[in-house]
């Protein structure tokens, strides 16, 4: 999983690569790049948490980065129509991570409860 939302982050660069800078994409470039990197950096941090409660939290963090690339990715693509179906792909694999996450989110609490049971 480590290296999958590293390739996601640097298809993320890559992407913002291609964007050509002007006072309106700039600030949706910056950002892009800052949540879209950020995924494999958080997912890097629950990996190595110190506890249970720190992995959630710091996993959650990570999906809450993968919403925010959604969210630039959305805005880049209505305002750089040619760039439409690059957001679309670098969209769906941010939609399968968040997918991913959540389950391990879901699964980890339900182990949490069974173990206290």
């Amino acid at each position: 999983m480590g290296e999958r939302t590293a390739r996601f982050g640097i298809a993320v660069v890559r992407f913002a690569q291609k964007i050509r800078e002007d006072s309106v994409t700039r600030p949706l470039v910056s950002q892009i790049v800052r949540s879209g990197t950020s995924v494999g950096a958080n997912y890097a941090e629950a990996d190595n948490a110190q506890s249970k409660k720190d992995f959630l939290h710091k996993l959650y963090i990570t999906k809450k980065e993968c919403a925010e690339t959604l969210h630039w990715l959305r805005m880049i693509a209505s305002v750089l129509p040619m760039l439409r179906d690059d957001a679309k792909s670098l969209a769906n694999e941010a939609k399968e991570l968040t997918f991913i996450f959540s389950a391990i989110i879901r699964n980890s609490k339900m182990n949490k409860r069974d173990f206290h049971c």
